[in-house]
Order: C-alpha cells, then structure tokens, then sequence
C-alpha cells in the first residue's frame, strides 16, 4: 500500500521524537545513577572518617590515662601534651589530634549549685564571678551583670525571677516568644537565647566559656593555664586582683608546675591576699575535663569531631577509674 509523503514526513517525526524522550530518560537516569554513587561514596567515607575518630579516641584515652597516673595530685605541661597536634597517618588520608585542658573556662553550668538530684539552685558567687570575668573582657559592668543574672534564671529550676535575671514572662513576651531551659545547659551556643545576650558579646565570651556537665564551681589548673589566660583567676576575687599580677605568677611558674593551690597563691604579687578557701581552692594543679579534637582527611572529605573527656571516670578522683568519654561533637562548633 502506498503511503502519501506528509505521512511518511508523521512518521520520521514520531520516531525522532521518541529517540529524543528516550535520550532524555537515559540521561537523567545516568545523571542520578551518578549522584547516587557519589552519596553512596560519601557515605562509606564519612563511616570510615568516623571509624577512625573513634580510633584516635582510644588513643587519646590511653595518653589521658598515663598522663593523670604519672601523679594524681597535679598536672601540668610536661610532656608536651596541651594544644600540639599528633599527626595520624592513615590508609589514603590522615588525622590529627589534639587535647586542650577544659578545666581552664568558665563553666556556665557553674551558675547554679545541684541541691537535691534535678534541683538545681543559683550559686551567687559563680554569678558574681561571671559578670567580673565578661567586665575583664571589655563588657559594660551593667551589661555583663544583667546577663550573669539572666544566665543564672535560664538555668535554675524554679520560675522566680532572680537579682537582675529573666524568667517565663520576660521571655514570652519577646518576638517569636519561648520560655527559658531550666536545666543545664548542654551547649554554649544556648546562652545567645538569654535575654541581653548579643552576638557581639557572644563572641567575645566564646574563648573564654565552656558547658561541662557538672554544676560545680570552675576549677581551673594553674598548671595549664596560658599567661593570656589570666582573666580567669582575676575574676575569681572580683576588684581584688589585676590581670597583670596574675600574668606575672603564671609566667613564673615552676619547671615541674605549682604543688598546691596554696603554693599559687604564695606566689610573687599574689602573696598580699587572703583568698576565702573556696575561692582559693578554685585555682587548682589538677584537671578532670579534657577536650579532644579530632580532624580526619580522606580524599576530598573532611570530617572533624570534639570530645569530652572525663580524666577521672565518673570517680572522686585521679586514676581510681580510666577516662571516658562523656560527649562527641561531630562537626565544627557553633
């Protein structure tokens, strides 16, 4: 049977079009195909980066372990340990690995005493203490107190606004209104919901605060602590002490560290005052919080994960029980 020309002309193009779906369905199929492979190989990249964070954990909890045997009374700088990267080679990529003494912060659950399992009260000293180091970091006195008394209502159990704090009415009627924790915090990154806290204050405090999970009062290690460091220990004597003096007493410290907190404290300028012992004991030779970080290179993958260590193992004290690891970050922090 003879077809017209117009109809041979249909059916060329039908069968152009038809090629022309079939090379688009093919295309996109190659196209997921290959975006699935990739995830697929992501996903085996960031297991076997994260395998091997885990590694470097057991390492580093072995080196904690040795370094808080070698004496359980003080620990200081020998060895090297603070702040050095330990290089980690690795089957097509490599780790490092670095400890830092988290002692040497404040510790913004330290506003609040643990009075009853869950009830957690306002430590006025801690507040005190707080405002006095944001004022030594350059933060108008008024401006750092409102905030060390909001901290303090964020975290304490009950509802009652505190000297200067901020409870569930304050916060209910501020844009997007939400009510405060009541709890520890768990991340630093929770104190730029409390009222007065600006990013520009956030950021200046960022180096100097740190969440342990324990709302005990700071314990920093003299031992550890860098000369630029010195704010810390000013602010445990509000007014009482200059950076300066305590820069000078840092930068002097023996070879083999302080023996006693007593020791620091007799020490050059700082001999001319009379510390109550509680706020003495707070400048300590000891560390039980360290942070591990770890970085891990595979390929064009990066992954990097903190963690925090408990140098005494949940115990009272130095090498009654081995380090554990009591939180993991992955990522960078907020």
């Amino acid at each position: 049977m003879n077809r017209r020309p117009d109809e041979r002309g249909a059916a060329l193009l039908s069968v152009l079009l038809l090629v022309a779906v079939m090379a688009v369905i093919a295309a996109t199929a190659l196209d997921r195909l290959t975006l699935a492979t990739r995830i697929a190989g992501s996903a085996a990249t960031v297991d076997q980066g994260r395998a091997y964070a885990f590694a470097a954990e057991e390492i580093a909890l072995r080196r904690v372990a040795d370094l808080v045997g070698r004496d359980p009374a003080k620990l200081t700088l020998a060895g090297g340990w603070l702040g050095r990267d330990f290089t980690l080679p690795l089957p097509g990529g490599e780790g490092k690995a670095r400890l830092a003494d988290a002692n040497n912060c404040f510790n913004l659950n330290s506003l609040v005493a643990e009075t009853a399992p869950g009830r957690l009260t306002q430590r006025p000293g801690s507040v005190t203490q707080f405002a006095e180091l944001m004022s030594l970091l350059g933060v108008q006195a008024d401006e750092a107190r409102a905030i060390a008394g909001a901290a303090a209502d964020w975290i304490d159990s009950d509802s009652v606004d505190g000297p200067l704090g901020a409870e569930d009415g304050v916060y209910r009627g501020l844009p997007g209104g939400y009510l405060p924790a009541n709890r520890k915090m768990a991340d630093i990154s929770e104190l730029r919901a409390v009222r007065g806290m600006t990013p520009k204050v956030y950021a200046r405090l960022r180096p100097w605060i740190c969440a342990l999970p324990v709302a005990d009062p700071v314990k920093l290690n003299v031992n550890t602590l860098a000369p630029e460091q010195a704010p810390l220990v000013a602010m445990l004597l509000p007014g009482q002490i200059g950076i300066a003096d305590v820069r000078a007493a840092l930068a002097a410290r023996p070879a083999g560290g302080y023996g006693s907190s007593v020791r620091f404290w007799q020490s050059g300028p700082l001999a001319r005052l009379d510390p109550p012992d509680d706020v003495a004991a707070q400048a300590g030779v000891t560390s039980r919080w360290l942070a591990l970080t770890t970085e891990v290179t595979m390929g064009d993958g990066f992954l990097t994960a903190e963690s925090l260590i408990d140098a005494y193992g949940g115990a009272t004290g130095a090498g009654q029980a081995p380090p554990v690891i009591v939180r993991r970050r992955w990522g960078e922090a907020d």
